[in-house]
């Protein structure tokens, strides 16, 4: 934007940035109030992502407790625009994942009320329990997006039940269907199965 006759105008146009002029904003800082601004777009476009996780994991027989032993993310992005937050948002989506595959559950009392309100009792992953999450970023330009990108942190949410579903079944040697997959829930279907 430039300033042009006492006006914003787009650079290198004419056309008027906004309607505020120079002198409305002397007048607003005169009589403090606030400029405020508001913009809508409709993001028309915007391509569908695909993803796929691989993981392995390693289960304890006698307690039932998964470790994650590697992770790797591979997903389409689109046009890359800044590589680095495009694996963090990989490696924070297969993080919450992680989590809702192994740990995070409400627990309700006899009573109805919630047990674990709090992040003491609701259980969600910390580093120590993460190996290091590889990334893949594959840059397959979305057609129909001007800059070619497409949504990268809303896809790698769901690929990790799946794919941590699988490696615990392949390991332990019979299919959990119901998540998380905590210890007593490993134990159990263990004990169902007489292994």
């Amino acid at each position: 934007m430039e300033r042009r006759r006492g006006q914003s105008c787009w650079c290198g146009t004419r056309q008027p940035a906004c309607a505020l002029t120079e002198r409305d904003c002397r007048r607003s800082w005169r009589y403090r109030r606030a400029i405020a601004g508001h913009h809508e777009v409709t993001a028309d476009g915007s391509g569908v992502s695909f993803a796929s996780h691989i993981c392995d994991v390693e289960v304890d027989p006698e307690t039932g407790k998964t470790t994650v032993l590697r992770y790797t993310v591979v997903q389409d992005a689109g046009k890359a625009i800044h590589p680095d937050y495009v694996e963090g948002q990989f490696q924070g989506a297969a993080a919450q994942g992680i989590g809702w595959a192994l740990n995070e559950e409400y627990v309700y009392g006899e009573d109805g009320c919630l047990q674990n309100a709090g992040f003491l009792d609701y259980r969600v992953p910390v580093c120590s329990d993460l190996p290091f999450i590889d990334t893949k970023i594959l840059e397959i330009p979305n057609p129909n997006h001007p800059y070619g990108i497409r949504g990268v942190g809303e896809c790698s949410i769901v690929p990790p039940l799946a794919a941590i579903g699988n490696a615990v079944s392949n390991a332990v040697g019979v299919r959990l269907n119901h998540v998380p997959m905590s210890p007593p829930r490993i134990l159990k279907a263990l004990d169902d199965a007489g292994a």
